[in-house]
């Protein structure tokens, strides 16, 4: 997969560090995965790949696997809940998980992930953690941490993103930030395109309806405080069969190449937001 990827300016992680003193991301080759923090709670969003990496990359971040009793997840894909799939190192193997009801389907083998217009089938992914199922517009508490979900299938048949304190929008596999702006993630990964653009523009009415305008945080392109940045090409999909145009300067080559992700970078700087040409 990472060949087919290489060199076209696709994804476009951030590395491991803060965005602010709320969230935390860890990068996992071209995946990132974050954690909330408030107060004494820290939630996590995304378990990422079944990576070797995690628990070291965590401690850069002073986060310690044994906090991690919530995790928030938007799809079962598994670059996205692989550190909580049966066969992982199980270093959140108490922790509840929180996934949509139609989600959870792929779990228990009543739906198939497909991809690459469905000519692909995925394995089934096999997790024992306790689950939570939710549904399109659940509000829930964990400690004084306010959640909000929103249903936006496409990518998946039961994706759902998380609004967090009114304040973050964890969107997973639903937006692609190109520096041109967002638009719905790829199209080869889609299991409905035309779906996908559906609910990223019944997404942006929402949150501009209500006027609430998050920081947007995504989970292979980095994050953005520019609401119309973000859903600047609502009409489009991100075409993985070609070069993006225009080309960021910062999308790395092969963005599996993890070499400028260190621990002092981790400690020290804070992770700028998506570039906007």
């Amino acid at each position: 997969m990472s060949r087919f990827f290489r060199g076209k300016g696709i994804f476009k992680p951030l590395n491991t560090g803060r965005i602010d003193d709320h969230v935390s991301c860890i990068r996992e080759f071209a995946a990132n995965i974050y954690f909330y923090t408030k107060g004494k709670t820290t939630i996590m969003i995304d378990a990422g790949y079944n990576y070797d990496r995690l628990e070291e990359k965590m401690q850069w971040l002073n986060i310690a696997p044994s906090r991690i009793q919530h995790i928030l997840i938007t799809h079962q894909d598994t670059d996205h809940v692989g550190a909580v799939e049966a066969d992982s190192a199980q270093l959140f193997q108490n922790a509840q998980l929180y996934v949509g009801s139609i989600e959870n389907q792929y779990l228990t083998g009543e739906k198939r992930r497909r991809v690459f217009g469905g000519l692909e089938k995925l394995p089934q992914v096999i997790i024992n953690n306790p689950k939570k199922l939710l549904n399109d517009g659940d509000v829930f508490w964990i400690d004084d941490i306010k959640i909000e979900c929103f249903l936006v299938p496409g990518h998946t048949w039961g994706h759902l993103v998380y609004l967090i304190d009114d304040a973050y929008l964890f969107t997973g596999d639903t937006l692609w930030l190109g520096a041109d702006g967002g638009q719905s993630f790829l199209n080869v990964l889609a299991e409905d395109n035309r779906l996908s653009r559906k609910s990223l523009a019944d997404l942006r009415q929402k949150l501009d309806s209500r006027k609430l305008y998050p920081i947007i945080i995504t989970g292979h392109t980095g994050w953005t405080d520019h609401f119309a940045f973000a859903f600047a090409h609502i009409d489009r999909s991100c075409n993985a069969w070609v070069k993006q145009k225009p080309r960021d300067p910062k999308a790395p080559y092969d963005s599996y190449d993890e070499s400028d992700d260190t621990e002092e970078n981790a400690r020290n700087q804070r992770l700028e937001k998506a570039t906007e040409l």
